[in-house]
């Protein structure tokens, strides 16, 4: 994941609603998924070209329509094209680096939201863009690679499970929501993990290296917090909103969708003030490390300024120093240093300086 955005300056000067790419190409051909159901059938296809979905727009049934690949402008273009797609929509579709957002059409509604997932191999949040039109009888999803996280929605609707079938696209639209939603609880599960990891590895072995993990880990939690607290908006507007392609009965499930939400949030928020807890326990182990070093050090030093003092003033060779005819004054001057040096350590056990 970027914190910041590096792409943008692609578009710099171009009129608006040109159509450009920004962001990672992550598939090599563009997939067009078509879905058609009501509560007695459901086909399931895969086509080739945006103008075989026209048929299916003049029935009564939902029909879903999911693109893998934002890459071809030209198959993006037809689709505006098709459903009538104002030319902004479109350029934010292809723009991977929207913010999570939702704007009213009249005739639809656009959103967009951030699909994560966490490598636990490389101990990094890796984000996906996720773009949806709400129409009359049609939701179309616009995604950055094939493979997703929508394979429970299309088995609910192939066995008929639930209240799917029976609901109209703004259910639908709840649906995919609500999956993205709980699919973050599974990444700060996994961040979570993390989380102790660090912990435990701060208490037993505060190494500098810990430290760049911890920066990097809440460099995550940033850009983890900057996808989902528009969401919060996004899905409080979708509740609130009084569109006619928005069924009353659904505004309580985008409720519970917001619920999940909130509890989201509150727990990245929770992990931000444990790492930032880590880096103050982390510089605070370093600092006592030290100390304990400089301890040791000005112990050691202590002990060592009378032997210096005894040495230095028979060290001064003077014609005249009657210790120094002493047959046994090299000795008897050795002893006592001995003596000064085991004395000082006796003292400083006591004392509990070491």
């Amino acid at each position: 994941m970027r914190l910041f955005n590096k792409k943008g300056s692609k578009k710099a000067g171009l009129a608006p609603g040109t159509l450009i790419h920004v962001g990672e190409r992550k598939i090599d051909n563009v997939r067009i998924r078509l879905i058609d159901y009501d509560e007695k059938r459901i086909e399931e296809r895969e086509i080739k070209s945006i103008n075989e979905c026209l048929p299916y727009m003049e029935k009564e049934s939902v029909t879903w329509i999911n693109i893998d690949g934002l890459h071809d402008i030209g198959t993006i273009s037809d689709i505006g094209k098709v459903f009538n797609l104002h030319p902004l929509v479109l350029e934010d579709i292809v723009n991977t680096e929207q913010r999570p957002k939702m704007e009213d059409f009249e005739d639809y509604l656009f959103i967009v939201l951030k699909m994560i997932h966490y490598r636990s191999d490389m101990h990094q949040v890796q984000s996906e863009q996720l773009s949806l039109i709400l129409c009359k009888n049609a939701v179309i999803s616009f995604q950055e690679r094939a493979g997703d996280i929508f394979e429970p929605v299309r088995e609910r609707l192939r066995k008929a499970k639930g209240r799917i079938r029976k609901m109209g696209p703004d259910y639908l639209i709840y649906t995919l929501m609500d999956v993205v939603v709980d699919n973050y609880f599974v990444v700060l599960e996994n961040m979570g993990e993390r989380v102790t990891e660090l912990e435990e590895s701060l208490v037993t072995d505060p190494e500098p290296n810990i430290l760049q993990s911890i920066h990097e880990f809440k460099r995550e939690l940033i850009l983890l917090r900057r996808y989902i607290w528009p969401l919060r908006e996004l899905i409080s507007s979708l509740e609130r909103k009084e569109t006619g392609l928005i069924n009353e009965k659904t505004t309580i499930f985008f409720r519970d969708v917001y619920d999940h939400t909130i509890q989201v949030i509150d727990t990245v928020e929770t992990y931000r003030d444990i790492v930032s807890g880590m880096m103050d326990l982390f510089l605070s182990s370093v600092s006592n490390r030290m100390n304990e070093v400089m301890k040791v050090l000005t112990v050691i030093a202590t002990i060592f300024i009378p032997l210096t003092f005894i040495a230095g003033i028979y060290g001064m060779n003077f014609e005249y120093m009657p210790e120094l005819g002493w047959h046994w004054g090299y000795f008897t001057a050795l002893i006592l240093m001995l003596a000064i040096g085991v004395l000082m350590v006796i003292w400083f056990k006591r004392k509990r300086f070491l």
